[in-house]
């Protein structure tokens, strides 16, 4: 069983603990009582899906043997304009970095996190539309460019 508390220091400022040790300050925005000094609740959502899928596609990557050398997910989403203000559309965009790597190989690892691996995914897949793209980029030649 995974485990979390919260702990109140002050207006809306809590610090967050997860049931491995490791912690964050998680804040609120000034109009709602916050100093503006941690991550909101919903921006760690969508932290946890980029975090999760990332981790699906290097380890799929490096099974089919892949040569990546960067990976940037970055994840954008739009909320209800109702509460509870759940995310109803998000967008990912996957930025794979390496040498000669194989599209195919790059697609399949993305779709294998989306459909199977990624639980992050498929809670938010219940309220929100998940769309994606992916960027591939050829290492040896960002290196010659730079």
């Amino acid at each position: 069983m995974k485990t979390a508390k919260v702990t109140w220091i002050e207006g809306m400022q809590f610090v967050a603990e997860a049931g491995s040790g490791h912690a964050i300050v998680i804040d609120g925005e000034p109009a709602s009582g916050g100093r503006d000094t941690g991550t909101r609740p919903m921006e760690l959502v969508l932290e946890g899906l980029a975090g999760c899928t990332a981790m699906d596609v290097i380890h799929i990557l490096r099974r089919k043997r892949q040569d990546v050398t960067g990976l940037e997910v970055k994840v954008e989403g739009e909320r209800a304009d109702t509460h509870p203000k759940v995310y109803t559309r998000i967008h990912i965009t996957y930025i794979v970095r390496g040498r000669q790597l194989s599209e195919k190989a790059v697609h399949d690892a993305v779709n294998l996190s989306k459909d199977k691996y990624c639980s992050v995914s498929a809670m938010l897949k219940s309220t929100a539309d998940i769309s994606y793209n992916v960027i591939i980029e050829d290492a040896d030649n960002a290196e010659a460019n730079a």
